[in-house]
C-alpha cells in the first residue's frame, strides 16, 4: 500500500503492461511518437493499490487514454466495462489492439474525440461511472474542470472514484463540488490525485458526523 505522499524512482520501470487480473502479464503497445506519455507500470500499480485492487462491476471511463492502460487494467480486475477516449488517432487504434490482446475488446467502448466533446455525448445518453482515470498532456491543468462538468452532467454515480494523474509540482484544489481529494501520492514528477464522489445529501450527513 502507497502511504500518502510517498516518493518513488520510477527510471527504469521497464515495459508497460497489465498488472493485475483476467489479462495480468499482458504487455501493452506504446503510442508511436513522443506525445503520449503512458502512465508507468510503478504508478499504475500504487493507483490499483489505494483504490481496488480488484473490483466488483461497475463502469470506467479512461479519459485521454493513451494507451488504454488504465481502463484495461480496471476491466483486467473486474470493471464490467470501460470507455476510452482519446483525441489521437494513432492512440485510439494502439487502444484496440491493447484491448484485443488482453481479451476485453468486448467489453471496451473507444471513441476518437477530445474530452469535451465525449463528456456532452455520454451525459446525452445518460453514461454514469464509478471509476474515472484523467491522465491529461502535463500542459493541460484542466482536470477538475473536468470533474466538475461530469458532477453536472450526472456522469458519476454516488461513492465514484476519480483518479487524477498530474505533474507533482501542480496541486488540484482539495475539493471539487462534491469530489473531495482522499489520496495523495508523488512518484518523482508524476502525482496521482484520488478523489471520491459523494452525492449532496450524503456528504452533508458526513459533514454532520465529523463535526459530532
Amino acid at each position: 500500500m502507497v502511504r500518502l505522499g510517498q516518493t518513488a524512482n520510477l527510471r527504469g520501470a521497464g515495459d508497460v503492461r497489465v498488472i493485475a487480473g483476467t489479462a495480468k502479464g499482458t504487455p501493452l503497445r506504446a503510442v508511436p511518437g513522443m506525445n503520449t506519455r503512458p502512465t508507468a507500470d510503478k504508478v499504475k500499480e500504487a493507483i490499483f493499490s489505494m483504490i481496488g485492487p480488484y473490483f466488483d462491476g461497475g463502469h470506467a471511463l479512461d479519459l485521454f487514454a493513451g494507451t488504454g492502460g488504465l481502463g484495461i487494467e480496471a476491466l483486467s480486475r473486474g470493471a464490467d466495462r470501460a470507455v476510452f477516449i482519446d483525441a489521437d488517432r494513432r492512440a485510439v487504434g494502439v487502444i484496440r489492439r491493447n484491448a484485443e490482446a488482453a481479451r476485453v475488446a468486448d467489453r471496451a467502448e473507444i471513441h476518437l474525440s477530445t474530452a469535451e466533446r465525449a463528456l456532452r455525448i455520454l451525459a446525452k445518453r445518460g453514461a454514469a461511472f464509478r471509476y474515472v482515470f484523467l491522465d491529461p498532456p502535463y500542459r493541460m491543468k484542466t482536470a477538475d474542470r473536468l470533474m466538475a462538468e461530469m458532477e453536472v452532467r450526472g456522469m458519476l454515480e454516488d461513492g465514484a472514484i476519480v483518479v487524477v494523474e498530474h505533474e507533482a509540482d501542480h496541486l488540484y484544489p482539495e475539493t471539487v463540488g462534491g469530489l473531495r481529494r482522499r489520496r495523495l501520492a508523488t512518484y518523482g514528477e508524476t502525482a496521482v490525485s484520488i478523489y471520491h464522489y459523494i452525492q449532496a445529501a450524503d456528504a452533508a450527513e458526513e459533514d454532520s458526523d465529523e463535526r459530532s
